[in-house]
């Protein structure tokens, strides 16, 4: 048994999806979560940005003396988190395993399309975790640089102009590639859910924020850190940018009422030592 907290970290709001699922999955862990606002998106930075931001992010949460980390952001997971894992003195996880794992268990005709940053996509992180996990797999690979910005300003709403003709536009390729399966490659997309099952009924979505948080659980058992079940716990929230906006669009995230303390916090404090 372990009573120290986890750590979450996000390039925004997006990470809250699976923060979510942490607190359902692991009532009895205490969570400190850090969302990079003043920065978001991650997705469309160059390689050496992202690795660079990663790593103050981690090194931030770390600060707050938590025993294990999820990197609930797609692109940080593929683009960051090799490196992150070698340099990080406790047990992190992302979502790109547990998502693709998920996929390749629920594809019924081999087909899977993933829905992710400019970043992620590139990458081709994802594409190449499920052609390990089952060969022969056709995957399309989708790029949504709008989707972020869309779901950070709270356009989710399924019959909202905007956010109808983004989504009909990213899921062309989906719907013409013919997959049954698809991952919503970055933690902000679940939150998009209604407005993408809309199009494709039909289809499985895999919400990477609820696969982030099973890796974690299974990660904290494998690990034996997980706390007692009947712990209290009070969550704690960080964030680079405005708290006010934060708080602001939380609970749409966490999909209860929010009443958390958002702390802000200066760049100087991200700086690596």
């Amino acid at each position: 048994m372990n009573t120290f907290p986890v750590g979450i970290f996000d390039s925004g709001v997006g990470g809250l999806t699976a923060m979510r699922a942490v607190m359902r999955l692991l009532p009895g862990e205490e969570i400190v979560y850090f969302g990079d606002t003043a920065r978001v998106p991650y997705g469309t930075r160059d390689t050496a940005t992202i690795l660079r931001y990663s790593r103050e992010d981690l090194h931030f949460v770390l600060s707050r003396g938590v025993k294990a980390v999820l990197v609930a952001c797609g692109t940080v997971s593929t683009v960051a988190l090799p490196t992150l894992k070698t340099e990080s003195p406790v047990p992190i996880c992302g979502i790109v395993e547990a998502s693709a794992a998920a996929a390749a268990a629920a594809t019924r005709n081999g087909k899977v399309a993933v829905l992710g940053t400019r970043a992620t996509i590139r990458s081709g992180c994802f594409s190449q975790v499920l052609q390990r996990l089952s060969p022969g797999l056709e995957v399309t690979g989708v790029p949504c640089p709008m989707f972020v910005p869309l779901v950070e300003n709270g356009y989710i709403q399924p019959d909202n102009p905007v956010t109808e003709l983004l989504v009909k536009e990213y899921l062309a390729p989906v719907i013409a590639s013919g997959a049954d399966t698809v991952i919503l490659g970055c933690t902000h997309f679940p939150l998009l859910k209604a407005a993408i099952g809309k199009w494709i009924p039909e289809v499985t979505l895999i919400d990477s924020g609820r696969e982030g948080a099973r890796a974690l659980a299974a990660l904290l058992e494998e690990n034996s850190l997980l706390s007692p079940r009947e712990s209290t716990c009070a969550h704690r929230y960080y964030v680079s940018g405005s708290p006010e906006d934060f708080s602001s669009i939380a609970a749409i995230f966490l999909g209860e009422r929010f009443d958390g303390c958002v702390s802000a916090i200066s760049h100087r404090e991200l700086r690596l030592p």
